[in-house]
């Protein structure tokens, strides 16, 4: 596969950036057109083959390294006139150039190999960070997000610098690269620059929460954008402060990492799921939604040890592979498809390689293999891989970003192959973000410059230097493949691949945020019109809003209503509506039947075949902002009770039902009494496009009449 992707690149698009697998040429900035941010990475420095150095050493392709360490050193020139962004040059073109001199280094000590090699790419990098530090020339000391190749930031002729505000990620992803740039060179400016940039965001921080937002101004270090997660925006922020720890040595890293940690498990981490929550107040989740990237989540996870959240998480998203064949680029709290995008994004493959590493269940080398086959079946196109324009239809883009060469095939590698089969012994190296290979070895170079550096903790003689990185696998994950297979079974059937519908403790849509030892009070539909008097009764799941069914009339709320404009807003007037969960939030569908008039809703699981005795009940929960609004009586059903309920209404066309608690249903004893008279006596009427007779089983299990 890798041969397919590189050869292919190197046959028809090389000495371009980027290869088009679909027009089978190379994408060149400036004769394509524009996408806008996106052509940001292109500098016109062939920026897959560098991308893709230190990965040809990894699959042990050592004579094509050695000719691709020429074909860079001639023909590679980082003094182009374009504007690059400041992130992505580094991750992707500093760090191969560091990633590719470390191999080229060792390769050469070794004896055999790259013996004219003296040095040039280390060279070559040293010249691409001189360029990007005029981006560090601001008042707060964090970068701009673009910088012109030759003529920097402030110049006339830079076309850049006007920009204001950058993201977290981009600003605190530079730390690793930097470092080993300044303890490689020996030129210190880079690392305390790097660092500098670190400092800000942290002291930046939400001190309540300690968590970070996605956006901040550069020039006075205020946010932006104050929504906190662990994907698309902040990812690598996070991966950075413990890898640097890692691969520097230094605690401070380490400590605000864990504190960070903290914040994100308290908060954003509702197993399985990671949560966008607002970062000064992060009890409030702020979208129904989740990004692919967050999907290198466990991995980290695993680094820092915490293995259970990471399999939990891992599992989800290998559940939303089954289901779309790729990640999306955006998933929903449902696990349906947000935005359709996949980019041959490798983060997954990178989670799912650090989970078979420390577990050592081959589960997760069924997993790769489900990855590799899925590439082969969906995304191989004659002239490589392309990217997917929307996993729902299979259609094809024409781009083939160069970190597919540099993560995922390396990732892949790794995965299947022995420790003896490398030609490196990869535990002497930490991953950077975009998987190129640093010396962990760097911790102990003695580079004092100042107050930026901290002398390196020596190591003693008599241990090896790789139990000063974390996790110690030997230590941390003794090789049991039962204990993951024991977390994992809670999440088998989580999107409705397989048999059941299963979910444990706490259920996809929007997770509520109440402690776990919170008892959810069962609720009700008791239909008590004739033929039924009250003798048919349907457990139902209560809503953490709307009206109190416990007090007086009022019957428990959940968050969702229907997802589209109400046709038939007189005929609900006064009434309960009957509508299918999915496609939008519970809250979103419960404010849209109020502000039409109904004054409950019944709302019903898509889902065939869930239903209360098999699966726990739990409380709807809001959509992020505030519910106060809400006073409608809400209650779930899962599907097999609201089959009951809509094959009455298809018999009998209306339904008189009550919403209450369980206990105060009609017909136990004294509540029997205290019931009468002050329970909400309600005409359930159905709140779609579709007459009574199309109801049936296909309204209830079909996906796309859930907006109804």
């Amino acid at each position: 596969m890798f041969d397919h992707a590189y050869g292919s690149y190197m046959k028809y698009a090389y000495p371009a950036d980027e290869l088009m697998p679909l027009s089978c040429r190379g994408r060149v900035r400036g004769e394509e057109p524009n996408r806008g941010d996106i052509d940001d990475s292109l500098g016109k420095f062939s920026l897959t083959l560098i991308d893709t150095l230190d990965t040809l050493v990894v699959l042990n392709k050592l004579d094509e390294f050695e000719d691709a360490v020429r074909k860079a050193v001639k023909d590679v020139r980082l003094d182009n006139d374009v504007v690059v962004s400041v992130f992505e040059t580094n991750i992707r073109v500093l760090g191969g150039l560091l990633g590719a001199h470390v191999m080229a280094d060792l390769l050469r000590q070794q004896g055999n190999r790259m013996q004219w090699y003296q040095d040039e790419l280390l060279h070559m990098a040293k010249e691409l960070g001189h360029r990007l530090l005029p981006a560090f020339n601001t008042t707060s000391g964090l970068p701009y997000p673009k910088v012109n190749l030759r003529y920097g930031v402030l110049n006339p002729l830079s076309r850049t610098g006007t920009e204001s505000d950058t993201c977290t990620a981009c600003a605190g992803t530079m730390i690793l690269e930097f470092a080993a740039l300044s303890r490689m060179s020996g030129e210190s400016v880079f690392e305390k620059h790097a660092r500098k940039a670190m400092d800000v965001l942290w002291e930046r921080r939400q001190k309540g929460s300690d968590l970070v937002g996605t956006v901040i101004n550069i020039h006075n270090g205020e946010w932006v954008r104050r929504e906190s997660g662990v994907g698309a925006g902040i990812d690598s922020y996070y991966e950075y402060l413990m890898k640097a720890y890692i691969l520097l040595g230094d605690h401070v890293f380490l400590e605000r990492f864990n504190i960070h940690y903290s914040a994100i498990m308290k908060y954003i981490s509702q197993p399985p799921l990671l949560l966008n929550v607002h970062m000064h107040n992060p009890t409030v989740s702020v979208r129904s939604w989740m990004d692919s990237l967050l999907a290198f989540f466990p991995g980290l996870q695993v680094l820092r040890g915490d293995l259970k959240p990471a399999i939990e998480t891992h599992e989800m998203l290998y559940q939303v592979t089954k289901q779309h064949k790729f990640l999306p680029e955006a998933f929903t709290t449902e696990f349906r498809v947000h935005w359709g995008q996949h980019l041959l994004r490798p983060e997954f493959a990178e989670s799912t390689y650090y989970l078979y590493k420390a577990t050592g269940d081959p589960y997760y080398l069924r997993v790769g293999q489900s990855i590799v086959e899925k590439l082969n079946a969906y995304a191989r196109v004659p002239c490589g891989f392309a990217a997917v324009q929307d996993v729902r239809t299979g259609a094809h883009e024409d781009r083939m970003d160069s970190f597919f060469l540099a993560e995922m095939f390396k990732y892949l590698y790794l995965l299947f192959s022995e420790k003896n089969q490398l030609p490196i012994d990869i535990d002497d190296y930490i991953f950077t973000t975009e998987a190129h290979l640093l010396p962990v070895s760097l911790s102990t170079t003695n580079l004092t410059v100042g107050n930026v550096f901290q002398e390196a903790v020596p190591v003693r003689q008599e241990e090896d230097l790789f139990t000063h990185s974390c996790p110690s696998t030997e230590t941390l994950f003794p090789n049991n493949p039962s204990f993951a297979k024991s977390i994992r079974d809670s999440y088998k059937y989580l999107t409705g691949v397989g048999r059941a519908f299963l979910y444990r403790v706490k259920l996809v849509a929007e997770v509520s945020q109440t402690p776990e030892m919170e008892e959810v009070v069962p609720h009700v539909v008791q239909l008590i019109s004739p033929p039924f008097l009250g003798q048919t009764v349907l457990t139902a799941g209560p809503a953490k809003f709307g009206m109190d069914l416990s007090k007086q009339e009022h019957g428990v709320t959940s968050p969702y209503t229907a997802c589209g404009p109400i046709d038939n807003a007189v005929e609900l007037k006064g009434r309960i509506a009957l509508v299918l969960r999915g496609d939008c939030m519970f809250a979103a569908k419960a404010r849209r039947l109020q502000e039409a008039g109904a004054i409950g809703v019944i709302f019903i699981d898509h889902r065939e075949g869930s239903n209360s005795e098999e699966t726990p009940l739990f409380q709807m929960v809001g959509d992020g902002d505030s519910t106060e609004e809400i006073t409608l009586a809400l209650v779930f059903l899962f599907s097999r009770e609201g089959a009951v309920l809509t094959s009455a209404l298809e018999e009998h066309h209306n339904v008189d039902v009550l919403l209450l608690p369980k206990e105060r249903q009609l017909g136990c004893g004294e509540s029997q009494k205290e019931s009468k008279g002050d329970i909400l006596h309600f005409i359930v009427i159905l709140c779609a496009h579709v007459s009574l007779s199309q109801l049936g089983d296909e309204l209830l299990h079909s996906e796309q009449a859930a907006g109804g």
